[in-house]
């Protein structure tokens, strides 16, 4: 394998860097690259990944373009909402750079089809924004021996380290088990800083060129925590807790990356069109709850499985939240109690029924 006189010049700030050169360049060039996640972390590591030159990148995932994206997921315009983002993110970073090969996956990462996606890339990027994905991510990478670039966000802070990277410490050394479900909210609803995770992807590529380089020192046993209000940083070193053994997904904390009961959404007008059919149930916190709501009864999640008796069973009812989250995992809840009424999710939430 070698460098087109094209990729050269597009290379050539690299080629002149001492601890890359041409050497470093092919490397990049054969590296195989999974991104999980085209979203705010995956928007800058698959662009600057992508621009330096990694030979084959893989994007997984199965969310399509929203308005609310755009304050932080740079590689999306208005003209893409309602597209796939792996389809436009792959076509865009097409136009930065000709010479790679992209492999756009469009369905929702699983159990039943990880190992063996995984098994056909080098590197493995983790850009999800919830627990269950990014276990299911750990240890699918224990499993294929694939090294983790991690990343999280939340409000103002972010986290980088690399997992697994020459059998080294994993996720689950550091957080053996994961939260309950829904238990931890996602930006969309509590809120991110539109540049955090700029600057926490930027982190991943970097290390991600770290080590198909081979240069550097990973951050691996490594968590790197990141303020942007005060702009500090502290690293926490961490060891590999050998007591842990991961040779199957079948028992992902009890978490499954979709609802294990299938949840039934309804959109904001039809539920206007035949409202005389429903209640209402708003699983906000008190202070959304105060701020605004659309009537009907309010139960905060986390005290739901303590008030059944006060949830109304003579209509239909519709459950609703910020994002559609929450509701759908009140629905489940409610699901498992037997009442008979029809239960329904707020599609999207109220911020996409106004």
């Amino acid at each position: 394998m070698t460098l087109s006189s094209q990729e050269q010049k597009q290379y050539s700030r690299h080629l002149i860097l001492e601890d890359i050169g041409g050497i470093g360049q092919l490397k990049l060039k054969k590296a195989k690259v999974l991104v999980v996640g085209a979203g705010g972390l995956g928007c800058p590591v698959l662009q600057y990944i992508a621009a330096a030159g990694v030979g084959t990148i893989g994007i997984i995932d199965h969310d399509k373009i929203d308005q609310s994206n755009l304050q932080r997921q740079i590689l999306y315009t208005h003209n893409d909402i309602g597209n796939y983002k792996a389809i436009v993110a792959a076509n865009r970073l097409s136009l930065l750079n000709p010479f790679l090969d992209f492999k756009v996956y469009t369905e929702l990462l699983s159990k039943e089809n990880a190992l063996e996606l995984f098994s056909k890339f080098d590197i493995v990027i983790d850009g999800s924004d919830n627990f269950p994905t990014r276990y299911l991510v750990n240890d699918a990478c224990v499993i294929t021996n694939k090294p983790l670039v991690f990343g999280s966000i939340f409000k103002f802070e972010g986290q980088v380290s690399v997992f697994n990277y020459k059998k080294g410490p994993t996720y689950r050394c550091l957080f053996p088990n994961s939260p309950k479900s829904n238990q931890v909210p996602n930006c969309s609803e509590i809120g991110v800083l539109g540049v955090l995770p700029g600057i926490i992807g930027t982190l991943q590529a970097n290390e991600a060129l770290k080590i198909i380089c081979g240069i550097g020192d990973v951050l691996s046993g490594k968590l790197l925590a990141f303020n942007a209000l005060s702009l500090k940083q502290t690293l926490l070193s961490f060891e590999k807790n050998t007591s842990i053994s991961i040779n199957s997904l079948d028992n992902n904390d009890g978490f499954s990356c979709e609802y294990s009961i299938p949840v039934k959404e309804l959109v904001f007008l039809d539920y206007k069109n035949q409202q005389a059919n429903f209640n209402l149930l708003d699983v906000r916190t008190q202070a959304e709850h105060h701020e605004f709501n659309i009537g009907g009864l309010h139960i905060p999640l986390n005290e739901l499985s303590l008030r059944l008796e006060e949830v109304p069973q003579s209509k239909n009812l519709l459950v609703y939240c910020k994002s559609g989250m929450r509701s759908k995992s009140a629905v489940q809840i409610l699901q498992n109690t037997g009442l008979k009424n029809e239960l329904f999710s707020l599609k999207g939430g109220l911020m996409s029924s106004f």
